[in-house]
Parts: structure tokens; sequence; C-alpha cells
């Protein structure tokens, strides 16, 4: 499928995509004989990944290292893994200091407005 395509799936723009592949957060795509990038199930796989990552606050250049690594081989798998391991911690510090916030918020929405309950959410 063409990268028009490819980002509606993905729910990316196709700038985005472009920007990916360039800075080798995602392998190379292949390209027909008219030069218009090609992608496969398999990279939009890869991509769907690089989004889930990036969503939950991965930085670019973790991914990118991890990206080579892979690229590389089995025998980078060790180093693959202290990436993620290093992410993941820093995903939990991000949730322990969302949570402290939370509860900033909630103590004074309970104790100046009598109640947690927020307007803000609800439907959602």
């Amino acid at each position: 499928m063409n990268i028009s395509q490819a980002a509606k799936k993905l729910e990316l723009t196709s700038a985005t995509l472009r920007y990916y592949e360039k800075i080798g957060l995602i392998p190379p795509i292949e390209r027909t004989s008219g030069g218009i990038r090609n992608y496969s199930e398999a990279n939009l796989d890869w991509i769907h990944t690089i989004k889930c990552m990036r969503e939950a606050g991965l930085s670019i250049e973790s991914l990118i290292e991890y990206n080579a690594l892979y690229k590389a081989g089995e025998q980078t798998f060790e180093e693959r893994k202290q990436i993620l391991l290093e992410e993941r911690l820093n995903l939990l510090t991000k949730i322990a200091e969302l949570e402290r916030t939370l509860g900033k918020l909630d103590y004074k929405l309970e104790h100046f407005y009598g109640t947690k309950e927020s307007t803000l959410c609800q439907g959602a």
C-alpha cells in the first residue's frame, strides 16, 4: 500500500511516516519502480509497535537505537532488552509522578468542592 493508505490505516500523517524513515526509526520502505513507497503488512506491524511505544513515552533516541540493534541481529538481544528495561523504569517513574499529581487534585476537589468526581471526562 502507498504512504497515504498506510498513514490512514496507522492514524499517522504521511509526513510522520517519512520522518520516521528518514531518522531510522523504521526500516527503509521498499519502493515501486516509479519510486513510490510500498508498505507491507510487516512494515505496518513494525510502525504500529513504534507508535505504541512513542505513545507510552519512549524516546525517539531509544527507539532508533533499538531499531539499529534489531537490524544487527540476535547477538544484540541483551542490549535491546536493556533499552526496554530502562524505558520501563522511566515509565514507572512517570506513572508514580502522575499518581501523586492525581492525589493532589483529588484532595483539592474533595476538600474545596466536596467531590472527587470530574465532569470533564464523563461520557468519554
